[in-house]
């Protein structure tokens, strides 16, 4: 749990998918999703939350082994980032495909 809070205290983008995250299970309460459509959310959201603190991890372990700028370390870094990146938007489309039809209705 420490990890969490590490990262909620820190890490703005963490902070803002939470937001994200509860906003999208409130919107799934007001909606009335289906059980498998909860599953497809809950999964995304358990999806990007985790590779985000991965993200966070690698991210601090890369400045802790090293101290001064380096091109490998700034790839490195920009790959992990990229990871959530993908998943972020295929959870914005996972929540289109769920929302965009009950929210036309």
């Amino acid at each position: 749990m420490d990890g969490f809070m590490v990262a909620f205290k820190t890490q703005l983008n963490f902070r803002i998918e939470i937001f994200v995250a509860i906003s999208v299970i409130l919107t799934g309460f007001f909606f009335r999703v289906t059980s498998i459509e909860w599953m497809i959310i809950m999964l995304n959201i358990s999806i990007v939350l985790s590779l985000e603190l991965i993200n966070t991890a690698i991210e601090n372990t890369c400045d802790f082994v090293c101290k001064e700028k380096n091109l490998v370390v700034k790839i490195i870094k920009d790959v992990s980032a990229a990871a959530v990146l993908l998943v972020a938007i295929a959870s914005i489309f996972c929540g289109a495909i769920i929302f965009l039809p009950k929210i036309l209705k």
